[in-house]
């Protein structure tokens, strides 16, 4: 992920193996990360059991937001992928409960599809 992609906001992909080393006081047993995403400092990770929207905040990065969320809470989804003139791609998530939709930015070297194909599976329940 470049510096001009955080700048813009856009999550790049990173490792599972990273991302399970800076995750494992949170996850649960046998847990298991299938896709990372990072952004600077704030993440995105699909589980083998949740999506988690990690929120850090202030100048340190100390003070931590881990927002949790079940596959099955997960009504709808919408992907978007990259254009000519729009290099970034978006995920747009509507969970129970909330009436406006969680919207995610990505770079245009993120395969979206992989995490679209991951979602498709996890909220049919496969």
């Amino acid at each position: 992920m470049g510096l001009f992609d955080a700048i813009l906001g856009n999550a790049g992909e990173m490792s599972a193996e990273d991302a399970t080393e800076e995750l494992a006081t949170i996850l649960g047993p046998e847990e298991q990360i299938e896709l990372a995403y990072k952004l600077i400092r704030d993440m995105i990770v699909l589980t083998d059991r949740r999506l988690i929207l990690i929120d850090k905040q202030g100048v340190t990065g100390k003070k931590v937001e881990y927002r949790s969320v079940p596959y099955k809470s997960i009504t709808m989804f919408t992907v978007e992928s990259t254009g000519h003139f729009d290099l970034d791609a978006e995920l747009k998530l509507w969970v129970s409960g909330q009436p406006a939709p969680i919207a995610l930015e990505f770079n245009g070297k993120t395969n979206i599809y992989d995490m679209q194909g991951v979602l498709a599976a996890k909220i049919a329940g496969k």
